[in-house]
């Protein structure tokens, strides 16, 4: 009489080699070759970098510190102190995914106190902004609409 345990063994090795198709398995390594040739190339044919942010002459700029947490909220002040948007009102959460990168930086930096933030807009209508501290900048493409707009009101 067999062991019942051999039969459960024997399911879970065909389970397993039935998990992840091996033709599968061949083309993620074919996309992975083929991806590494086609950077060589690029890389020994000195082909011109695509995709790269292009900046452009600055033609708006404001200061502005961000404080606060973000169970609490990021306010953004101006260069007076005053108030000029909230984390916590009208769409504008994006404020404080900034504030951590931000606050990620300086911690890597070892970059004390709060120093403000310069809030950019270049000539081909993006928006930027740059930590002078940690010589970090952000340009705020790409993460839609609304989250840009938190930040390019406040040039307005």
């Amino acid at each position: 009489m067999s062991h019942p345990t051999a039969s459960l063994a024997n399911q879970m090795k065909m389970r397993d080699r039935d998990m992840v198709p091996r033709v599968l398995v061949i083309a993620m390594f074919g996309m992975m070759a083929a991806s590494l040739a086609l950077v060589t190339f690029a890389q020994l044919t000195d082909q011109p970098q695509r995709g790269v942010y292009q900046t452009s002459d600055i033609t708006s700029e404001t200061t502005i510190t961000l404080t606060g947490t973000r169970n609490d909220g990021v306010r953004i002040l101006d260069a007076t102190g005053a108030e000029i948007a909230f984390s916590q009102e009208k769409r504008a959460g994006f404020i404080d995914v900034i504030w951590v990168g931000v606050k990620r930086n300086r911690m890597l930096e070892h970059v004390e106190g709060n120093p403000p933030l310069r809030l950019v807009r270049y000539a081909n209508g993006h928006t930027a902004i740059i930590d002078p501290a940690t010589d970090w900048s952000i340009p705020l493409i790409g993460y839609g609409a609304d989250n840009t707009a938190a930040f390019a009101r406040l040039l307005d």
